[in-house]
């Protein structure tokens, strides 16, 4: 059974994002002072007393001077639906504020369980709680987010309307899509999910979270990532909101199980784009090369041959790339990206015997002898797989200063041509007799 959903609304700036972080015990949505930074509906798993459940926190509904205000109100709206509990945030502080009004409104009309926090109370006073008895939405909480007070009385007041269930369940594959910003990467989520999971515009740097939407699909459980657009560093100021979006998008990268990474197919590759498939690289992480908006380039036959070659060239350093075309406006070749996603984690989860790996290892250095330095030559011993995601072999020689870096190209090429780890990095680690012992 899949966890309750509880769903944190309320105007801008009153807390809820930091309710958020403290409740889910990490920083996972972004936290300033200024109206309108979250704009998506953000999920993180959560549990009160071994109650578990999903906690969705919201863009402010406010003002509709907030840039993309109909589109902040929309995923909000969508959230209260999707939920089976709300927890509606306002400010102690203001008081009672024409727009709460407007969203007490709103709830009513939910028919939902709503639970009214009051936040910001950081020294207790309760004599402007009796204000919000007006709102007609029950007996308001006094909390303080920053000082964590009340919070235990109101998540009490929380699992109380959960629905029972909401057990610990099995994670399903985690794929993040990363990329420059507006090459499609909320569009491909949004068409892979069926609807408008996160707010699609062409103004770049519309997503500014990574937004984790889990579903399942077949029979499989997943869980889509997007994030944030990757700029260049020269071009983010150091404490702007951005800054912390690339933070947020760096971390999606690196808990997430596969990586797909979003190229826009009608421009040139640019630097941009080589330097955030080396980060997902580095990070060893089995990825994906998806090239979007395939419907903008004239094509002929040897079209996705003169692309292949070309991401060759500019991927150089990750040769074992596997690249699919698409077009998130039509849907072309969407449905393929989480069969490519279940490809390439099955590869860098695989595991060799290692009696058929030092078979390989034998066959590769009877082809090509390893190097001679200083009159020594480089003796392998034999090798054994130590780790998977990525597959990490482990390759015990007489001396590991004397393995070259061109030696070891040719093993790793060896390697996957004996075995199918396309799609994802490998290691190689020599390790010396002395270093053994």
């Amino acid at each position: 059974m899949s966890k309750p959903l509880v769903a944190v609304v309320g105007r801008s700036n009153v807390g809820k994002s930091t309710f958020f972080n403290k409740i889910c015990g990490k920083r996972i949505s972004i936290v300033k002072d200024t109206p309108g930074v979250t704009r998506d509906r953000i999920y993180a798993d959560a549990e009160w007393c071994g109650r578990f459940f999903t906690l969705i926190d919201t863009g402010g509904i406010e003002s509709d001077s907030i840039d993309f205000f109909t589109e902040i109100k929309a995923q909000a709206e969508i959230a209260i639906d999707l939920a089976d509990v709300i927890v509606f945030m306002t400010d102690g502080r203001d008081g009672v504020l024409q727009s709460d009004k407007e969203i007490a409104t709103l709830l009513r009309t939910a028919r939902k369980p709503v639970v009214l926090a009051v936040n910001k109370l950081d020294n207790n006073e309760t004599d402007t709680l009796y204000d919000f008895y007006e709102l007609g939405l029950g007996d308001p909480y006094p909390i303080s987010c920053e000082q964590s007070y009340g919070l235990g009385d109101l998540l009490d007041e929380v699992v109380r309307h959960l629905p029972e269930g909401g057990e610990e369940e099995e994670e399903g594959l985690s794929i993040a899509f990363v990329g420059k910003p507006n090459v499609g990467k909320s569009s491909i989520v949004n068409k892979i999910l069926g609807f408008d999971r996160v707010i699609v515009s062409d103004i770049a740097g519309t997503t500014r979270d990574a937004i984790d939407t889990p579903f399942e699909y077949n029979g499989g459980r997943y869980t889509l990532i997007d994030t944030a657009g990757l700029r260049r560093k020269r071009g983010i100021e150091d404490e702007s909101v951005e800054r912390y979006s690339v933070l947020r998008t760096l971390a999606a990268i690196r808990r997430a199980d596969v990586v797909m990474i979003v190229f826009d197919a009608s421009e040139d590759i640019s630097e941009q784009d080589v330097r955030i498939a080396g980060i997902v690289h580095d990070e060893g992480k089995p990825s994906v090369v998806v090239m979007n908006k395939w419907d903008r380039v004239e094509k002929d036959t040897h079209t996705v041959n003169k692309y292949n070659d070309m991401l060759a060239e500019q991927l150089s350093f990750m040769s074992y790339f596997k690249a699919e075309y698409v077009s998130a406006l039509s849907g072309k070749r969407i449905e393929k990206l989480l069969a490519l996603a279940n490809e390439v984690h099955e590869h860098a989860s695989a595991r060799v015997t290692t009696g058929v790996l030092n078979d390989v290892i034998l066959d590769a250095t009877r082809t090509t002898e390893p190097p001679v330095h200083n009159g020594k030559r480089l003796k392998i011993l034999y090798a054994t797989q130590a780790d998977t995601n990525p597959p990490t072999y482990v390759v015990f020689v007489n001396d590991d200063k004397l393995v070259h870096f061109s030696y070891k190209r040719y093993l790793e090429n060896c390697l996957r041509r004996a075995f199918d780890l396309s799609g994802t990095p490998i290691k190689l680690k020599f390790v010396g007799r002395e270093e053994k012992q």
